[in-house]
């Protein structure tokens, strides 16, 4: 197949979800820990306090994509995403369900809100990312959000890991989690949908794929993070979280 021959749609797909396969956070060491109940308290904190920086930057990379779309009708399709994440004026949204984790898990929201505490890997990740969204060209932006394509999976293992194992775990505090189930795959058919659609060489066919895996090294890098810091000892960087830190 030469750069000009659109490929066939099976063969991307099937590509992708090998990515995915691969490459997805779900086999991060640091996950197994968690979802099994080996986590301390303390390195569940540093998890939820390094997971916000990406949840609040997730509407403001939407954001970023979506002042680049001049068809009305991709602004339609992604403008859920922003309301998912940010909720309403009065409430609901995933960031602040995010923050009801925070509570049950003993920290104080505000410091968690406040970003304070985030690891320089974890806010170096992030921010690639929306950059990445904000930049690249609109196949690159939608094919990176593609990860959603393996999100509900791990989403139910975390909500059945955690409430067998952590007394903070209840329907509340695991409510970003559950919310996800139903948010995520609406998100993915169509963003799914796009990229098969305008993915027609192989030029573009490999451009997903790579903004796939970009993607993919972002959620990775994040949790090697959290791994240095907190799970090997005596790893923490100045200015970031230390136990006993930000606590309600």
């Amino acid at each position: 197949m030469n750069a000009h021959t659109p490929p066939t749609r099976e063969p991307l797909e099937a590509r992708l979800r090998a990515i995915g396969a691969e490459r997805y956070h779900d086999r991060h060491p640091f996950h197994h820990k968690l979802h099994s109940g080996d986590c301390t308290p303390d390195q569940v904190r540093a998890w939820v306090i390094n997971r916000w920086a990406y949840q609040a930057a997730i509407p403001m990379k939407d954001a970023a994509f979506m002042s680049r779309c001049d068809d009305p009708q991709i602004r339609r399709e992604w403008r859920s995403r922003i309301e998912d994440h940010d909720g309403g004026v009065d409430g609901g949204g995933g960031i602040r369900r995010w923050l009801k984790l925070a509570e049950a898990v003993g920290l104080d929201p505000d410091y968690v809100a406040s970003g304070r505490g985030v690891l320089p890997a974890t806010q170096f990740a992030v921010d690639a990312y929306v950059r990445y969204v904000r930049d690249m060209p609109l196949l690159q932006a939608v094919a990176s959000s593609l990860t959603e394509l393996f999100a509900p999976s791990i989403h139910e293992r975390r909500i059945e890991g955690m409430l067998k194992h952590y007394d903070f775990a209840d329907s509340e505090s695991m409510s970003y989690f559950r919310r996800r189930l139903t948010e995520a795959p609406k998100d993915v058919e169509f963003g799914l949908a796009w990229v098969l659609k305008h993915a027609d060489t192989q030029d573009k066919e490999d451009a997903a794929c790579e903004a796939l895996i970009f993607k993919t090294n972002v959620l990775w890098a994040q949790l090697d993070a959290l791994w240095g810091a907190y799970v090997e000892p005596g790893r923490v960087p100045p200015g970031a979280w230390r136990p006993g830190e930000g606590m309600a």
